[in-house]
């Protein structure tokens, strides 16, 4: 099923096991921030970016290091490196995504992101290592920056999916099937919001954090949050720009998220993950959110 109607998801879902597959995935892999700079097309529809701002390659690399290695402690950590000519490679998670067997190609807006997926290395690996077979959406009609424009909860096999210039119904349509998912929700995003990812995530399939400022429908927000309260942690626009939305479960009892996301995150909404079972990560992200993401981007998981 892939609906707009929300009480029609609402109903489906809430009746929907956690038994779809694994809630967190198996491994996660990186691209290092090569020659990190930013990127005019992305900053064209992102209002997270500056292109004002000075940027540090140095600092970014180093940055992304830390990330590593914290991640790597608790779940098996690939990072492939980067290339001067792809700018917003360190985000992965839009142009690669999987499923159990499968490697999913996006279909970019932006041509400095579409060069991404011709990566031979990264899709060799896939592969020829893996034994996984590609599914490549690029050819299709409908945008769709996968895990950037959807975000799905694995345990029960439920996907949101935020429209803007990113993602359109097409491109929605396109991910649901690829991901083999059982229901999909379709919704609009706040004018100006980019990504469905940066204003909402599923943790471990059994909480959520969620910006409701980032939603054009507020009948959406309480949808969501039906699905899974009473483990819903609210942002304000504060917290919301400071990318803790952009946070990610990678196991069971651990949630990531930048220093800046969590610096900003409430007492009430550190409360709730607690209360979740939830440990917070966070890790110093500052020079790569220059770029307009944060750790969650940064972060394409391996199912």
């Amino acid at each position: 099923m892939i609906t707009r109607d929300v009480g029609t998801f609402v109903g489906f879902a809430k009746n929907c096991a956690p038994d779809f597959g694994p809630s967190c995935a198996k491994a996660v892999f990186l691209i290092a921030p090569e020659g990190f700079a930013l990127a005019e097309q992305s900053a064209s529809d992102n209002r997270y970016m500056d292109m004002g701002l000075t940027t540090d390659a140095a600092k970014a690399l180093a940055e992304h290091r830390g990330l590593q290695s914290a991640l790597s402690a608790i779940v098996p950590t690939i990072c492939f490196s980067g290339r001067a000519d792809t700018p917003d490679a360190q985000f992965p998670n839009n142009v690669f995504a999987t499923a159990p067997g499968r490697l999913l190609l996006g279909h970019m807006r932006h041509a400095v992101r579409q060069r991404e997926a011709e990566r031979p290395d990264i899709r060799g690996f896939f592969a020829q290592a893996l034994g996984y077979r590609e599914i490549d959406l690029r050819d299709q009609p409908g945008l769709c920056e996968l895990t950037g424009a959807l975000v799905i909860d694995r345990a029960r096999g439920l996907g949101f999916c935020g429209l803007s210039e990113r993602c359109d119904e097409a491109g929605a349509k396109a991910m649901h099937a690829a991901f083999g998912l059982r229901a999909t929700l379709m919704f609009d995003l706040a004018p100006g919001e980019y990504h469905t990812n940066v204003v909402l995530s599923v943790l471990a399939g059994r909480a959520v954090v969620i910006a409701p400022d980032g939603f054009a429908d507020p009948a959406v927000v309480e949808g969501i949050a039906e699905c899974y309260a009473p483990q819903v942690v609210r942002l304000g626009r504060d917290e919301k720009l400071g990318f803790a939305g952009n946070c990610i479960a990678v196991a069971e009892k651990a949630v990531f998220m930048s220093e800046a996301a969590a610096c900003a995150l409430r007492a009430e909404n550190r409360r709730t993950l607690q209360d979740a079972g939830f440990a917070l990560h966070a890790v110093p992200l500052a020079e790569i959110e220059k770029a307009g993401g944060s750790l969650r981007c940064c972060v394409a998981e391996i199912y």
